[in-house]
């Protein structure tokens, strides 16, 4: 758990993953979307609701590092131009950002503070979004084919790819539970909304790129969790 922890956050700093950080990646992410989730309820009831949003983007973009943030800029800057395939390789390892970057993480930043402040705190909502990202991030790694030779993403395989699918996809289903808890059908319909939105960040990549890289299961996290909240902000 221990590098899933590392991994995933700013938390236990510098470590290289294994294949036995996978089946922990549902548990971190339901952590840290319940973390936030209980940060938006306090933050709720000291300032307005924008200035509580607000808090909690910029709180999730502490606890990550910024991580998934900076994959969400270096894929769109491969992924969204007319390149080669080796050429979008290319652009996704660099350090800079983009116009393509830019503009997209500007756009999600802007939905995710919209969605967050037009809405009553809810931690098992962001439990449930957060957990479902991660999830999917560990199944796309067991079932996904890698597009670089060597890479950060790289470390995670081989591993126990089966028990990975089994537990991601069961810790989706039990995220679909906890989100109807909070609501229905906003709860579900945000879950569902979120794995397809991480489906189609992973099938984009796939076809342009041949699979998925560190900054593809970024971007598609990020992305996942944006299309959850603004399904679940939806005037049901």
């Amino acid at each position: 758990m221990y590098e899933a922890v590392s991994f995933l956050t700013a938390v236990g700093g510098a470590r290289r993953p294994g294949p036995r950080a996978l089946p922990w990646f549902p548990a971190v992410g339901a952590g840290l979307g319940l973390i936030l989730g209980g940060a938006w309820w306090v933050a709720g009831r000291w300032w307005p609701a924008a200035v509580a949003a607000a808090l909690v983007v910029a709180a999730d973009l502490g606890v990550t590092g910024l991580l998934h943030l900076d994959g969400l800029v270096d894929a769109s800057d491969g992924l969204l131009p007319h390149l080669t395939r080796q050429r979008r390789l290319e652009v996704m390892r660099r350090p800079d950002a983009g116009a393509f970057g830019v503009g997209v993480a500007v756009v999600v930043l802007l939905a995710r503070w919209a969605a967050i402040a037009s809405l009553r705190p809810a931690p098992l909502l962001l439990g449930a979004l957060w957990c479902v990202s991660r999830s999917a991030m560990a199944v796309t790694v067991a079932r996904v084919p890698y597009a670089r030779d060597v890479g950060l993403a790289s470390a995670f395989r081989p591993g126990g790819r089966r028990g990975t699918v089994i537990i991601g996809a069961g810790a989706v289903a039990a995220s679909a539970g906890v989100a109807a808890v909070w609501s229905v059908p906003a709860g579900p319909a945000a879950v569902a909304a979120a794995a397809v939105g991480f489906g189609a960040v992973v099938a984009l990549a796939w076809r342009r790129v041949g699979g998925f890289t560190g900054d593809v299961l970024g971007a598609a996290g990020l992305l996942a969790e944006t299309v959850g909240l603004i399904t679940a902000a939806a005037r049901w």
